[in-house]
């Protein structure tokens, strides 16, 4: 079954996203010392992109918690990108799925975890 989506709300949720997440990571890089990610990294990560994912929710008017479940979701293969070292790669394969997941979100507001 083909299912829809709102590709401008997909490519706007990118966007605000990549600039959530890049506004805070300067903003964070700036007022804490490098070993502070490299102690909290592993808890700063996820919650800031928890975090800029609520931002992206409230900015396009989309329901708060199923752009968070998209966000988890989206987030889950970007680990292996930062198990292999490319963090900012997997930062934006995280960003494109997250995108793709609020244009869906964008047509059925009801969206779950559904993997059918």
């Amino acid at each position: 079954m083909l299912r829809r989506m709102d590709a401008r709300i997909a490519v706007k949720a990118i966007v605000v996203q990549v600039v959530a997440v890049a506004v805070l990571a300067v903003a964070l890089a700036l007022a804490l010392p490098h070993s502070f990610f490299e102690s909290w990294g592993w808890l700063s990560g996820p919650v800031g992109w928890l975090l800029c994912a609520a931002v992206t929710a409230r900015v396009l008017s989309l329901p708060a918690v199923g752009a968070m479940t998209g966000a988890v979701l989206a987030g889950l293969p970007s680990v292996i990108a930062v198990v292999a070292g490319i963090h900012w790669l997997g930062a934006l394969i995280a960003a494109v799925l997250f995108g793709l997941w609020c244009g869906r979100l964008a047509v059925d507001r009801d969206l779950d975890a559904e993997l059918v």
